[in-house]
């Protein structure tokens, strides 16, 4: 089968196309038939040596691409019996050193997939799992009551319009810093107030929030600026840790690391097949067009996910 691989760091062109065995899954374990695979940053990071320069990637001769996968399943392993051959899943490959999903097939725990949604196509549903989990983990370490206030940054991103949505559902009012013509699309997913990025944030917020919103989620990794909004006391979600400020003000500091976690996605599949989630492709290439899709997503300006099919 066709998986890509990276030999040694670099730009999009160090992406290379191996030729490797179908894995077998072993115990507790299925292996999907790739239908799609979206396009993350943490892929940029592992192609061009970040996750190994910070120590987060064990010395290998060659580095698996891709975490998110949507596909049907064709090989099940032993005591594997969640899933039934055939079934429409969803999954998050979330060890480094394990095949990527940026082939024709992957192998991965059953506790790591869940049910794809049945109102999306694969290329939709390839969107979900990274940026749904982590999203929703954000929310859960917010820990924020009905009526509280959520400063979303990066709002007009995948894991960011997620959450939005997320929020919504659970009563939390938001503030959304995107870009100023993505004010329109941001509210439509229930931002309670818009500001632009380019405005100075703290001041933007605490003239809506006064004394600071309860809790930031900085998912566009802006770090003090978007702390400087948060009340004494409240909780920052940062989900890259070297861009973390300090606790400054009595308040928490939490990286949020996103796992695998079958039940929680499968919640999330849920709530798009009940038309609360809203799932957005930017494009989808072919796989053999990964190294054109780095570059794309390196150059910024993606609205939703870029999406690879085998």
């Amino acid at each position: 089968m066709r998986a890509a691989i990276v030999r040694r760091f670099g730009g999009p062109e160090v992406i290379e196309f191996a030729d490797l065995p179908v894995p077998e899954p072993g115990p507790g374990q299925v292996r999907i038939r790739v239908a799609a695979a979206a396009v993350n940053r943490i892929d940029l990071s592992t192609r061009d040596g970040k996750l190994a320069h910070a120590g987060l990637l064990a010395p290998a001769d060659s580095y698996a691409l891709g975490w998110d996968v949507a596909g049907e399943i064709d090989a099940l392993g032993p005591d594997a019996t969640r899933f039934p051959l055939g079934a429409r899943v969803i999954g998050l490959r979330d060890v480094l050193s394990a095949p990527g999903t940026y082939a024709d097939y992957v192998v991965l725990d059953e506790a790591a997939v869940a049910p794809a949604p049945a109102t999306a196509s694969a290329a939709e549903a390839a969107t979900l799992p990274m940026a749904g989990l982590t999203a929703t983990r954000s929310l859960t370490l917010a820990d924020l009551r009905r009526g509280e206030t959520l400063l979303v940054t990066g709002a007009a991103g995948s894991v960011g319009g997620v959450l939005l949505q997320l929020a919504a559902l659970h009563g939390i009012r938001t503030v959304a810093v995107a870009a100023p013509e993505d004010q329109k699309f941001v509210e439509s997913l229930g931002a309670t107030w818009f500001v632009p990025r380019t405005a100075p944030i703290s001041a933007a917020v605490r003239a809506m929030v006064p004394g600071g919103v309860d809790a930031v989620v900085d998912a566009a990794v802006i770090g003090v600026p978007a702390h400087e909004a948060l009340r004494g006391g409240g909780t920052f979600i940062a989900l890259v840790a070297p861009f973390a400020p300090p606790p400054l003000r009595g308040t928490r500091v939490i990286v949020q690391e996103v796992y695998a976690d079958g039940p929680r996605l499968t919640e999330l599949s849920a709530l798009t097949d009940a038309g609360l989630l809203t799932l957005r492709v930017a494009a989808t290439l072919p796989l053999t067009a990964a190294a054109e899709a780095h570059t794309r997503l390196a150059a910024g300006g993606i609205r939703g996910r870029l999406v690879l099919t085998p």
